[in-house]
């Protein structure tokens, strides 16, 4: 049993260390500066289009950088889903340390699944019109 808990937590700080390393990453270093090696999204290099995440690695850095008005302006879609993914890989977090199975019901109902994803679809074809106030919702500098 013990070797289990150790095991665990050397899981955990691996996990911690690569996480501090990336978030380390996008402080240091802008995305929208040219000499960087950031990859570009391929869905915009091929289409033209942007993606439902176009934008997110620049509103990360921008986050990180406290800007919060420049990051929702790059992806509020992203910004508005952090609260979301924050707390379900905290939960998964915790489920794995504590042997548990905490669940939030809604994360498992269709009707969520669906409706997030359908989001994700309206929210990639609006940021792509070139239309007031759609146009707002595209990545900006």
């Amino acid at each position: 049993m013990e070797h289990s808990i150790t095991k665990k937590i050397g899981f955990v700080l691996l996990g911690l260390v690569i996480l501090s390393a990336i978030v380390f990453i996008y402080y240091r270093f802008n995305p929208s500066s040219t000499n960087t090696s950031f990859l570009a999204c391929p869905i915009k290099m091929v289409t033209g289009y942007h993606c439902p995440g176009c934008g997110s690695q620049r509103a990360i850095h921008q986050l990180l950088h406290l800007n919060f008005y420049r990051a929702f302006r790059l992806n509020p879609f992203m910004l508005a889903s952090l609260p979301i993914i924050i707390y379900a890989l905290g939960l998964r977090l915790y489920n794995y340390l504590f042997n548990t199975q905490h669940r939030v019901g809604i994360f498992y109902s269709k009707w969520f699944i669906y409706g997030y994803f359908g989001l994700a679809l309206l929210y990639w074809v609006l940021r792509n019109l070139p239309y007031y106030p759609f146009n707002l919702l595209a990545p900006t500098s």
